[in-house]
């Protein structure tokens, strides 16, 4: 015991050098990993591709871009990151099974309640499509909605089942895809927007639209059969193209001819009028002669029209009747 208490001092005195020694070592140490704490806590990162929403004890403060950037360390503040450039996809009637490989593979599975619809006249149609869509607003996509990505899911298919439903199952299958794609996506994005969800619709695009499988065949006849009554209606749209148009030719020409033939009668009557007028004319003048110098001009006419004609005197006497055979030969 008296070795102890004689001790004591120099032991207590060479603890408290061993331990300020100690500290010495020490408090560098911990400064430095304190340092390190602060550095990693108070810097982060954002990709590319994303933006980061800053929360401070829970209050939003800054939505920040691509980039390193400073926040309050120890949990302060936190940066959420949300992948904002990155085009997200639903699908709708099937679920894409592999894209590892170079050749995308897909699987149909039982997802009718998604894609059966009825259309506008009461006919049931197959309707596979997808949504494409990018984070607008990251803010609003985090904290205005609890589950975005369901919320983008139901108002899809609420309003691809509207669409479909104001048209008819043959505007459906065929050719009003394109305008269903672009309603639908309108549609969309007045919703997401009254909603107030951070969301862009950015594409709506229609798969396989098909008839049920169980009414596939006879679908297919009757689009068959209405192919054909085009086809028919074509050929006489052709038909009538062709034939009309060379029928009302041939009219005009008809009509054109006929009156040309008017014309030229008019014209003859008109000229044979005015002769005739003349001729009256000269014969009130000189009546004998006018009559003689008619004869003669109709006589020449009449005889010149005429060939190996013999004219002989009845009063002559002794005329041989041969003159007569010989020209009855000639004739």
């Amino acid at each position: 015991m008296n070795d102890f208490n004689s001790n004591f001092p120099e032991d207590f005195e060479k603890f408290k050098g061993d331990f300020k020694k100690m500290y010495k070592n020490v408090i560098p140490v911990v400064g430095f990993f304190i340092l390190v704490i602060l550095g990693k806590t108070s810097f982060y990162q954002v990709e590319p591709e994303e933006e980061a929403i800053v929360i401070r004890l829970g209050k939003y403060i800054e939505t920040n871009g691509p980039g390193l950037h400073f926040k309050l360390p120890l949990g302060i503040d936190q940066a959420i990151k949300l992948k904002t450039k990155r085009r997200l996809q639903a699908e709708f009637g099937f679920r894409t099974a592999n894209t590892g490989t170079r050749v995308t593979t897909y699987s149909r599975g039982n997802y009718d309640d998604e894609s059966h619809m009825l259309t506008g006249d009461l006919n049931i149609a197959n309707v596979e499509w997808v949504v494409q869509y990018e984070i607008s607003d990251p803010y609003k996509f985090q904290f205005k909605t609890k589950e975005p990505i369901v919320n983008v899911r139901d108002v899809s298919e609420s309003i691809m089942r509207r669409v479909v439903g104001d048209r008819l199952v043959t505007d459906v299958l065929t050719t009003g895809r394109n305008e269903i794609e672009i309603e639908a996506k309108k549609l969309m994005q007045e919703v997401i927007n009254k909603y107030d969800m951070g969301i862009k619709i950015v594409v709506v695009k229609l798969q396989d639209v098909n008839p049920p499988e169980k009414v596939k065949a006879s679908f297919n006849e009757v689009n068959a059969a209405k192919q054909e009554q085009e086809k028919m209606i074509n050929q006489a749209e052709t038909a009538y193209n062709r034939v009309i148009p060379e029928a009302r030719g041939k009219a005009e020409k008809l009509v054109s001819q006929a009156e040309g033939y008017a014309a030229a009668l008019i014209n003859r009557a008109k000229g044979d009028g005015e002769n005739f007028a003349t001729v009256l004319k000269a014969y009130n003048r000189a009546p004998a002669i006018t009559r003689k110098r008619i004869y003669l001009e109709t006589m020449e006419t009449i005889f010149d029209r005429m060939e190996n004609v013999t004219i002989v005197d009845s009063r002559v006497k002794g005329l041989l009747p041969v003159f007569n055979k010989l020209n009855q030969k000639s004739e």
